[in-house]
């Protein structure tokens, strides 16, 4: 799994732009509304709510923002009823992409996605045709900044917790766990007082495509048209870009 901080370097810069557009309290909204349908109401007998909140709280989303999609969730509340699908296909380059939605209206969804990929240089492909390209992982973030402890006692109690494996870099200790341990790492980390910058499961590129510039700057206005739409939750996509060209094109 070595290398996806190139991956992460993209997830940092999507994070500051959603909260810059003032669009990611409803996304998380949305997240926490369908794990709450699909799994109940109560985050202590819901893993998947659990998780959905406290990503919402860790991007400081009032507590009752949190309440009312749950509610609405569980028929307390009247509310619009959202279907999940994932769309597949490839950005410019040939660089693989998932997008996540959450919609009211498949047909509205489908044809803005679709028309997002052909503005730029992309073109959606069917079902099953990049996901195999990717591995969903639980995904945490420590900054180094933030602790003082070094990288092989970080290694120590990444163990201990159960996670699969950590990458370090000057800024930030990099945990991954497989899905059906994330919980309990995360809590076992916390408990050793840790915090985190990033907390979540997520899908993880097993390989990446290396654009130039150009190409670069193609891709990201991809994913920035499609993150623009409401009905997004997540875009998932396997491009290596160049820290240096990602400065010059933020």
């Amino acid at each position: 799994m070595a290398g996806h901080s190139k991956w992460s370097n993209i997830k940092r810069r999507k994070g500051a732009q959603d909260a810059k557009r003032g669009k990611l309290f409803m996304k998380l909204a949305r997240e926490i509304f369908m794990a709450a349908r699909q799994g109940g109401g109560d985050p202590e007998m819901n893993p998947n709510l659990r998780l959905a909140v406290d990503k919402a709280k860790s991007n400081n989303m009032p507590n009752e923002n949190i309440d009312r999609a749950i509610k609405k969730a569980t028929g307390d509340l009247e509310g619009v009823n959202y279907e999940e699908y994932t769309y597949e296909g490839y950005g410019p380059g040939g660089v693989a992409v998932m997008v996540k939605v959450l919609t009211d209206n498949k047909n509205r969804t489908a044809a803005d996605v679709r028309h997002a990929f052909n503005k730029n240089d992309g073109n959606l492909g069917e079902n099953g045709c990049v996901s195999f390209m990717f591995d969903r992982k639980g995904y945490l973030v420590v900054d180094r900044g933030e602790t003082e402890v070094d990288e092989e006692e970080m290694m120590l109690e990444v163990i201990e917790a159960g996670a699969e494996e950590m990458e370090t870099t000057e800024e930030q200790f990099e945990i991954y766990a497989e899905p059906e341990t994330f919980s309990e790492v995360k809590a076992s980390l916390e408990k050793s007082g840790y915090s985190f910058v990033t907390s979540e499961v997520t899908m993880i590129p097993e390989t990446y495509t290396p654009l130039d510039e150009e190409g670069v700057e193609k891709m990201l206005k991809l994913i920035d048209m499609l993150e623009d739409n409401d009905d997004v939750q997540e875009v998932y996509h396997n491009l290596d870009a160049d820290e240096t060209i990602l400065e010059k094109l933020s």
